[in-house]
Formats: C-alpha cells, structure tokens, sequence
C-alpha cells in the first residue's frame, strides 16, 4: 500500500505503483510510531534512506543505490529465496565530543534496507555488484527472451 503514496524522503516523486519493490521503510508508519516511541529509541532504529534508481536494458537490470560516505565493507548485497534481492548497510553516527556544539544535523544515521522481488528472466546466479564514489551498482543480467518457434508445415495435394 505505501508504494501507492508518493515518496515523502526520496528524490524523484511518484505515484506509480511497484510490485517488485519491497522497500522496509515506511514512512507513515514510521512517523506515527516516532510519537510513541522515546528519543533514545529513535536515535538508535533510525533508518538511512538509501535512493535507489531500477533500469531495465535488454541484456541486464541495473540498479543504482546512492550511498555517499559508506565503504563497500559497509554494505551488504544478498539473494534470498524467491528471487529477492536484498541491500543493506550502516551508517555510523559521528562521534561528539563533551565541548563540541552542533548548530545542524542533516546527514542521517543508522541501518538501512531495501528489497526488491526480481523478476522471472533474472539470472540469480550471475549477479555482480561494485561501488565506486559512494554509488553501489547491481548488475543482474537476463535470461535472453525465447522466440517461438515458426515451424513451416508443407501442405500436401
């Protein structure tokens, strides 16, 4: 239901539903929890919103996930059953120091997630993933299409 509602945190806003998306982030549950849940909670299970772009050329799906900040051993890219591909990572929280006084804090920090169902044509066991200037790209490549067979029958008489 929440794909239905455009996005609140992300860059691009839609409202074009995604069935392949599984996102574990929600922003209005969360928010209605933040309320109810104590300040040091929230700090703690704050999620890092983590932009993701999703293309689909004809060899490959491409996905893009903006990760400024983050090394690759601070990402994880896993395959679960039923063709599910799941991101993850942390982001730390910057040290404070006793005399130190912050005017604004605007780069979030926390764990995230993203999950996406794959479709039917992709080939699980030959995804590839790099990171290069904090942008994290999956490479899923695709079962090539299978064009039926025209078979010419002779007609006799």
């Amino acid at each position: 239901m929440s794909q239905l509602i455009p996005s609140l945190f992300g860059g691009r806003r839609t409202n074009v539903f995604d069935p392949f998306s599984l996102d574990v982030w929600d922003p209005l549950f969360s928010s209605a929890l933040a309320n109810n849940v104590p300040s040091s909670a929230r700090e703690t299970s704050a999620f890092v919103n983590a932009r993701i772009d999703w293309k689909e050329t004809p060899q490959a799906h491409v996905i893009k996930a903006d990760l400024p900040g983050l090394k690759k051993e601070q990402v994880k890219v896993e395959v679960e059953e039923g063709r599910v591909l799941q991101i993850s990572g942390e982001r730390s929280k910057e040290e404070e120091e006793k005399n130190d006084k912050w005017h604004r804090i605007e780069r979030s920090s926390g764990k995230f997630m993203r999950r996406f169902r794959l479709p039917e044509n992709a080939m699980m066991d030959q995804i590839k993933a790099s990171m290069e200037d904090g942008v994290l790209t999956v490479t899923v490549p695709k079962k090539e299409d299978k064009k039926p067979q025209v078979k010419t029958i002779d007609i006799s008489g």
